[in-house]
């Protein structure tokens, strides 16, 4: 059965096309996992170098249910822009990630989540610190297990007085999540059961954290 959705916003389609487009930067065979209901789209995908989920929101013009796993490509390439409105592709087999999903409800914001100034500069100093302790291995220590050592030390501290691993930060940026917005348009940090959310104007990013309760299984 084809199911055709239409977008309420055209320039929330461009973000959603841009969100797609970096997902298949980081891997070229990536699947997203759709979820609608509301009115509204939510678009997961797990970029893998960051081990986080991604999550981009855009609003239908029409009230649609639909749950399905599909290919991050095939969804890029039947984005009709101009029309605002895409063709379903055909469901895929999705990875593991795409069966355990954050709640849908149930979060609540938590504090001490530092200014959006200092959210850019400990990601630029995280990433300046990777750089220069990349450039100072020896050539026979420059290995790629080497590097994701010390990716993984830099990225799995956390970032200021939260729980919440620089690798989170850095992948809404990486994502496009941490652009300028508008007057009262702040980051938010929420919490759900063992689960932590970045939310931002243009989407979020969630983790597991460690240690806490098992995975919950989202509802459909």
């Amino acid at each position: 059965m084809t199911v055709k959705l239409g977008f309420a916003d055209a320039g929330e389609v461009a973000d959603l096309a841009a969100f797609l487009a970096r997902l298949i930067h980081y891997d070229r065979s990536a699947a997203v996992r759709l979820q609608a209901g509301g009115g509204a789209l939510a678009v997961f995908g797990r970029p893998p170098a960051f081990e986080v989920l991604a999550i981009r929101t855009v609003r239908l013009d029409a009230v649609v249910e639909l749950d399905v796993t599909v290919s991050a490509g095939e969804l890029l390439e039947a984005l009709d822009e101009p029309a605002s409105a895409v063709v379903v592709p055909s469901a895929v087999t999705g990875p593991p990630w795409a069966g355990v999903l954050p709640p849908r409800g149930g979060w609540r914001q938590l504090p001490g989540l530092p200014s959006d100034a200092e959210i850019r500069g400990a990601v630029a100093a995280a990433v300046a610190e990777f750089r220069a302790r990349d450039e100072a291995l020896p050539a026979e220590a420059r290995t790629r297990a080497e590097r994701d050592r010390i990716g993984r030390e830099i990225w799995s501290r956390t970032l200021g007085g939260t729980e919440v691993p620089l690798r989170v930060v850095h992948a809404a940026q990486s994502l496009g999540f941490l652009r300028a917005a508008g007057a009262g348009a702040e980051l938010a940090l929420l919490g759900a059961g063992p689960w932590l959310r970045l939310r931002t104007p243009y989407g979020s990013v969630a983790v597991r954290r460690v240690g806490v309760g098992a995975l919950p299984l989202s509802p459909l």
